[in-house]
Protein backbone atom coordinates (compact mmCIF):
# COMPACT_ATOMS: atom_id res chain seq x y z
CA UNK A 1 0.00 0.00 0.00
CA UNK A 2 3.03 2.39 0.96
CA UNK A 3 4.42 1.95 -2.72
CA UNK A 4 0.54 3.11 -4.24
CA UNK A 5 0.81 5.82 -2.05
CA UNK A 6 4.17 7.02 -3.07
CA UNK A 7 3.38 6.58 -6.96
CA UNK A 8 0.19 8.52 -6.29
CA UNK A 9 1.83 12.07 -4.63
CA UNK A 10 4.86 11.81 -6.83
CA UNK A 11 2.40 11.20 -10.01
CA UNK A 12 2.50 14.88 -11.40
CA UNK A 13 6.29 14.61 -11.61
CA UNK A 14 5.79 11.75 -14.26
CA UNK A 15 3.37 13.74 -16.68
CA UNK A 16 4.43 15.89 -19.15
CA UNK A 17 2.13 18.29 -20.23
CA UNK A 18 3.12 17.92 -23.94
CA UNK A 19 1.33 15.33 -26.12
CA UNK A 20 4.02 15.58 -28.99
CA UNK A 21 6.04 18.31 -30.99
CA UNK A 22 6.12 18.96 -34.30
CA UNK A 23 9.20 20.91 -34.99
CA UNK A 24 9.17 23.68 -32.60
CA UNK A 25 5.38 23.74 -32.22
CA UNK A 26 4.18 21.87 -28.80
CA UNK A 27 0.67 19.98 -28.86
CA UNK A 28 -0.02 19.53 -25.11
CA UNK A 29 -3.11 17.80 -23.13
CA UNK A 30 -4.27 20.98 -22.27
CA UNK A 31 -5.63 21.93 -25.38
CA UNK A 32 -6.63 18.91 -26.66
CA UNK A 33 -8.79 19.35 -23.36
CA UNK A 34 -10.51 21.96 -24.90
CA UNK A 35 -10.89 20.20 -27.95
CA UNK A 36 -12.96 17.20 -26.02
CA UNK A 37 -14.86 19.74 -23.91
CA UNK A 38 -16.36 21.54 -26.69
CA UNK A 39 -16.72 17.87 -28.37
CA UNK A 40 -18.73 16.00 -26.04
CA UNK A 41 -21.00 19.58 -25.11
CA UNK A 42 -22.23 19.59 -28.65
CA UNK A 43 -22.85 16.20 -29.03
CA UNK A 44 -25.09 16.13 -25.24
CA UNK A 45 -26.55 19.04 -26.76
CA UNK A 46 -27.50 17.60 -30.09
CA UNK A 47 -28.88 14.24 -27.78
CA UNK A 48 -31.31 17.26 -26.23
CA UNK A 49 -32.63 18.29 -29.30
CA UNK A 50 -33.06 15.23 -31.09
CA UNK A 51 -35.10 14.13 -28.26
CA UNK A 52 -37.22 17.33 -28.82
CA UNK A 53 -35.74 18.91 -25.26
CA UNK A 54 -35.07 22.23 -26.50
CA UNK A 55 -35.88 25.18 -29.76
CA UNK A 56 -36.44 23.63 -32.80
CA UNK A 57 -33.12 23.87 -33.89
CA UNK A 58 -30.95 22.75 -36.76
CA UNK A 59 -28.01 21.11 -37.25
CA UNK A 60 -26.09 24.53 -39.28
CA UNK A 61 -27.73 26.57 -36.63
CA UNK A 62 -26.53 24.41 -33.54
CA UNK A 63 -23.04 24.15 -34.82
CA UNK A 64 -23.20 28.19 -35.72
CA UNK A 65 -24.16 28.69 -32.06
CA UNK A 66 -20.78 26.72 -30.94
CA UNK A 67 -19.36 28.62 -33.00
CA UNK A 68 -19.73 31.91 -31.40
CA UNK A 69 -19.62 29.97 -27.87
CA UNK A 70 -16.48 29.24 -28.72
CA UNK A 71 -14.99 32.86 -29.79
CA UNK A 72 -17.00 33.83 -26.72
CA UNK A 73 -15.16 31.25 -24.62
CA UNK A 74 -11.78 31.90 -25.54
CA UNK A 75 -12.03 35.97 -25.86
CA UNK A 76 -13.95 35.84 -21.97
CA UNK A 77 -11.67 33.15 -20.40
CA UNK A 78 -8.64 35.36 -21.10
CA UNK A 79 -9.87 38.78 -20.32
CA UNK A 80 -11.40 37.37 -17.29
CA UNK A 81 -8.48 36.25 -16.15
CA UNK A 82 -6.49 39.36 -17.24
CA UNK A 83 -9.15 41.75 -15.53
CA UNK A 84 -10.10 39.28 -12.38
CA UNK A 85 -6.60 37.99 -11.71
CA UNK A 86 -3.52 39.86 -12.70
CA UNK A 87 -5.23 43.08 -14.00
CA UNK A 88 -2.02 45.32 -12.60
CA UNK A 89 0.63 42.98 -14.53
CA UNK A 90 -1.13 43.45 -18.01
CA UNK A 91 -1.89 47.43 -17.41
CA UNK A 92 2.17 47.40 -17.55
CA UNK A 93 2.01 44.49 -20.57
CA UNK A 94 -1.04 44.97 -22.78
CA UNK A 95 0.51 43.08 -25.75
CA UNK A 96 0.88 39.63 -24.39
CA UNK A 97 -2.85 40.06 -23.38
CA UNK A 98 -3.33 38.94 -27.25
CA UNK A 99 0.25 37.94 -27.93
CA UNK A 100 2.50 34.79 -26.55
CA UNK A 101 5.73 36.82 -26.01
CA UNK A 102 7.09 38.85 -23.52
CA UNK A 103 8.34 42.05 -24.49
CA UNK A 104 9.99 43.26 -21.06
CA UNK A 105 13.89 42.25 -22.04
CA UNK A 106 13.61 41.54 -25.49
CA UNK A 107 11.14 39.06 -27.49
CA UNK A 108 10.63 35.61 -25.28
CA UNK A 109 7.76 33.01 -26.13
CA UNK A 110 5.79 32.54 -23.48
CA UNK A 111 2.71 31.00 -24.66
CA UNK A 112 -0.90 32.77 -23.48
CA UNK A 113 -0.95 31.62 -20.04
CA UNK A 114 -3.77 32.45 -17.48
CA UNK A 115 -7.86 31.43 -18.37
CA UNK A 116 -10.91 32.14 -16.13
CA UNK A 117 -13.68 30.18 -16.13
CA UNK A 118 -15.91 33.08 -14.89
CA UNK A 119 -14.73 34.80 -17.57
CA UNK A 120 -15.80 32.03 -19.84
CA UNK A 121 -18.97 32.00 -18.70
CA UNK A 122 -19.34 35.75 -18.82
CA UNK A 123 -17.75 35.26 -22.15
CA UNK A 124 -20.20 32.35 -23.21
CA UNK A 125 -23.40 34.09 -21.95
CA UNK A 126 -22.84 37.48 -24.32
CA UNK A 127 -22.34 34.66 -27.04
CA UNK A 128 -25.27 33.23 -26.77
CA UNK A 129 -27.20 35.93 -26.06
CA UNK A 130 -25.78 37.27 -29.42
CA UNK A 131 -26.82 34.55 -31.54
CA UNK A 132 -30.28 34.69 -29.99
CA UNK A 133 -30.71 38.36 -30.70
CA UNK A 134 -29.47 37.22 -34.02
CA UNK A 135 -31.52 34.37 -35.08
CA UNK A 136 -34.57 35.14 -32.86
CA UNK A 137 -34.42 31.98 -30.70
CA UNK A 138 -35.17 32.66 -27.09
CA UNK A 139 -32.19 33.21 -24.79
CA UNK A 140 -33.71 31.41 -21.89
CA UNK A 141 -34.59 28.29 -24.24
CA UNK A 142 -31.29 27.68 -25.15
CA UNK A 143 -29.56 28.72 -22.34
CA UNK A 144 -31.21 26.24 -20.75
CA UNK A 145 -30.45 23.93 -23.36
CA UNK A 146 -26.91 24.34 -22.66
CA UNK A 147 -26.93 24.50 -19.10
CA UNK A 148 -27.03 21.22 -17.82
CA UNK A 149 -24.53 19.90 -20.72
CA UNK A 150 -21.93 22.19 -19.65
CA UNK A 151 -20.13 20.73 -16.33
CA UNK A 152 -18.96 17.16 -18.30
CA UNK A 153 -17.39 19.43 -20.89
CA UNK A 154 -15.13 21.34 -18.49
CA UNK A 155 -14.69 18.22 -16.27
CA UNK A 156 -11.69 17.89 -18.82
CA UNK A 157 -10.95 21.13 -18.68
CA UNK A 158 -10.18 20.64 -14.68
CA UNK A 159 -7.87 17.09 -15.55
CA UNK A 160 -5.94 19.37 -18.31
CA UNK A 161 -5.20 21.81 -15.49
CA UNK A 162 -3.76 18.96 -12.91
CA UNK A 163 -1.80 17.91 -16.01
CA UNK A 164 -0.21 20.72 -16.35
CA UNK A 165 0.69 20.49 -12.68
CA UNK A 166 -1.52 23.98 -12.70
CA UNK A 167 -3.90 25.11 -9.99
CA UNK A 168 -3.20 23.38 -7.28
CA UNK A 169 -4.12 22.91 -3.63
CA UNK A 170 -3.35 23.49 -0.59
CA UNK A 171 -0.72 22.10 1.79
CA UNK A 172 -2.21 18.84 3.31
CA UNK A 173 -1.24 16.17 5.11
CA UNK A 174 -3.70 13.93 3.94
CA UNK A 175 -2.56 10.93 2.29
CA UNK A 176 -3.53 11.69 -1.11
CA UNK A 177 -2.01 14.53 -1.07
CA UNK A 178 0.31 15.10 -3.98
CA UNK A 179 3.62 16.58 -4.66
CA UNK A 180 3.44 19.68 -7.38
CA UNK A 181 6.76 20.98 -9.27
CA UNK A 182 5.38 23.82 -9.92
CA UNK A 183 4.82 24.82 -6.41
CA UNK A 184 6.89 27.25 -4.29
CA UNK A 185 7.27 24.50 -1.81
CA UNK A 186 8.35 20.86 -1.43
CA UNK A 187 5.00 19.40 0.72
CA UNK A 188 2.18 17.36 -0.12
CA UNK A 189 -0.82 19.21 -1.49
CA UNK A 190 -4.94 18.73 -2.88
CA UNK A 191 -5.29 17.84 -5.82
CA UNK A 192 -7.67 20.41 -6.09
CA UNK A 193 -8.28 19.87 -10.03
CA UNK A 194 -9.58 16.49 -9.39
CA UNK A 195 -11.89 17.73 -6.61
CA UNK A 196 -13.38 20.22 -9.49
CA UNK A 197 -12.93 18.13 -12.51
CA UNK A 198 -15.65 15.33 -9.96
CA UNK A 199 -17.78 17.82 -8.00
CA UNK A 200 -17.82 20.91 -10.65
CA UNK A 201 -18.05 18.40 -13.45
CA UNK A 202 -19.42 14.91 -12.96
CA UNK A 203 -21.53 15.39 -9.51
CA UNK A 204 -22.94 18.30 -10.82
CA UNK A 205 -23.85 17.31 -14.73
CA UNK A 206 -25.32 14.42 -12.63
CA UNK A 207 -27.63 16.85 -10.85
CA UNK A 208 -28.66 18.58 -13.90
CA UNK A 209 -29.09 16.31 -16.11
CA UNK A 210 -31.46 14.58 -13.91
CA UNK A 211 -33.71 17.58 -13.49
CA UNK A 212 -33.70 18.71 -16.88
CA UNK A 213 -36.95 17.70 -18.52
CA UNK A 214 -38.58 18.33 -14.70
CA UNK A 215 -37.11 22.63 -14.08
CA UNK A 216 -40.30 24.16 -16.67
CA UNK A 217 -40.00 27.48 -15.76
CA UNK A 218 -37.57 28.79 -18.76
CA UNK A 219 -34.47 29.91 -17.84
CA UNK A 220 -34.29 28.20 -14.37
CA UNK A 221 -32.19 25.65 -15.38
CA UNK A 222 -29.34 28.62 -16.25
CA UNK A 223 -29.68 29.33 -13.04
CA UNK A 224 -29.59 26.59 -11.41
CA UNK A 225 -26.49 25.65 -12.91
CA UNK A 226 -25.42 29.28 -11.81
CA UNK A 227 -26.39 28.69 -8.14
CA UNK A 228 -24.69 25.01 -8.31
CA UNK A 229 -20.83 25.60 -9.96
CA UNK A 230 -21.22 28.33 -7.70
CA UNK A 231 -21.73 26.63 -4.80
CA UNK A 232 -19.55 23.66 -5.13
CA UNK A 233 -16.52 25.65 -6.21
CA UNK A 234 -16.81 27.84 -3.57
CA UNK A 235 -16.50 24.99 -0.99
CA UNK A 236 -13.67 23.47 -3.19
CA UNK A 237 -11.68 27.00 -3.00
CA UNK A 238 -11.07 25.99 0.48
CA UNK A 239 -8.19 23.69 -0.77
CA UNK A 240 -7.11 25.33 -3.54
CA UNK A 241 -4.45 27.53 -3.35
CA UNK A 242 -4.88 30.68 -3.53
CA UNK A 243 -2.91 32.60 -7.28
CA UNK A 244 0.08 33.81 -5.83
CA UNK A 245 -0.24 37.56 -7.44
CA UNK A 246 -3.17 38.14 -5.41
CA UNK A 247 -3.68 35.86 -2.44
CA UNK A 248 -6.61 36.21 -0.25
CA UNK A 249 -8.78 39.08 -1.13
CA UNK A 250 -10.57 38.86 2.08
CA UNK A 251 -9.39 37.20 5.21
CA UNK A 252 -9.72 33.30 4.11
CA UNK A 253 -11.70 34.37 0.91
CA UNK A 254 -10.28 34.18 -2.65
CA UNK A 255 -11.19 35.92 -5.73
CA UNK A 256 -12.65 32.54 -7.08
CA UNK A 257 -14.85 32.51 -4.01
CA UNK A 258 -16.14 36.33 -4.17
CA UNK A 259 -16.96 35.51 -8.26
CA UNK A 260 -18.72 32.39 -7.33
CA UNK A 261 -20.52 34.30 -4.41
CA UNK A 262 -21.68 36.58 -6.88
CA UNK A 263 -22.83 33.18 -9.02
CA UNK A 264 -24.40 32.06 -6.39
CA UNK A 265 -26.55 35.35 -6.26
CA UNK A 266 -26.87 35.99 -9.05
CA UNK A 267 -28.46 32.61 -9.71
CA UNK A 268 -31.17 33.32 -6.95
CA UNK A 269 -32.44 36.64 -7.57
CA UNK A 270 -33.13 34.82 -10.92
CA UNK A 271 -34.57 32.05 -10.14
CA UNK A 272 -36.86 33.80 -7.66
CA UNK A 273 -37.62 36.47 -10.27
CA UNK A 274 -38.45 33.92 -13.12
CA UNK A 275 -40.57 32.06 -10.97
CA UNK A 276 -42.76 34.78 -10.15
CA UNK A 277 -42.77 35.81 -13.78
CA UNK A 278 -43.50 32.79 -14.70
CA UNK A 279 -44.98 30.09 -12.12
CA UNK A 280 -44.70 26.67 -12.55
CA UNK A 281 -48.34 25.21 -13.83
Amino acid sequence: MSEFWNWWQHLPSHISPVLFHIGPVRVQYYGLMYIVAFAITYALVAIRLKRGEGPDMSSEQLQSLFTAMIVGLLVGARLGYVVFYNFAYYLQHPLEVILPFNFSNGIHYTGIAGMSFHGGGIGITVAVWLYTRKTKFSFLQVADLIAPTIPLGYTFGRIGNFINGELYGRITDKPWGMYFPQAPSPALRHPSQLYEAFFEGIFLFSILWIIRNRVRTPGAMLASYLIGYGVIRFVIEFFRQPDAQLGFILPGFSMGQILCTAMILIGTGALFYLRRKAPVQ
